[in-house]
């Protein structure tokens, strides 16, 4: 089950003001700590952070909010993080905090589809391409090498890269791309 938090009405709930801008690490805490309590109340292992109706979003915002909350997701491996409603400036200013983190997330947008924002490296990228060109069937490291030309080790390093880093679930000896709908 995914659960969807639409980030204006966090922010409107948690500082009880009409403006859709996410600016000052102070007003970031706030939304990430009523998100972290949202997420304490339900058993579900994904979540949609919705910025589309967000106008601002500064880098502090997006420390204190996305980073944060992947850093927080490290005790709890088995939960997932996914963005959507991205805009260019949002999506640079997240890129930017999960960079200098070495952290990544995926982000859902209308017309490029999936993709990932932050660190992850070039062989952990192809395997998340494959993984997701094959329409959600996942795979094996030995799949993922014979489709890339790639030895078995190559290929099951950047799988492990995406499952430690929450971008694909890694269940019964298969890697599968995070169900966003």
């Amino acid at each position: 089950m995914i659960q969807t938090i639409r980030l204006d009405r966090v922010l409107r709930e948690a500082v009880a003001t009409p403006y859709r801008n996410l600016v000052t690490r102070p007003t970031g805490a706030l939304v990430r700590r009523c998100i972290e309590a949202t997420l304490a109340g339900t058993g579900c292992r994904t979540v949609l952070l919705d910025f589309s109706a967000v106008e601002l979003l500064d880098l502090s915002c997006a420390d204190e909010i996305v980073a944060k909350l992947l850093l927080a997701a490290d005790a709890a491996p088995s939960q997932y993080v996914v963005l959507a409603g991205l805009h260019d400036h949002q999506r640079e200013a997240i890129e930017h905090v999960l960079t200098h983190h070495g952290l990544a997330v995926l982000a859902v947008c209308p017309d490029e589809g999936i993709s990932v924002l932050g660190r992850v490296p070039d062989d952990a990228r192809a395997a998340l391409g494959w993984l997701t060109d094959r329409a959600g069937d996942g795979g094996d490291a030995d799949a993922l090498a014979a489709a890339l030309g790639w030895d078995a080790q190559r290929a099951r390093w950047a799988l492990d890269t995406l499952a430690a880093q929450r971008l694909v679930r890694h269940e019964a000896g298969a890697f599968l791309p995070l169900r966003v709908a």
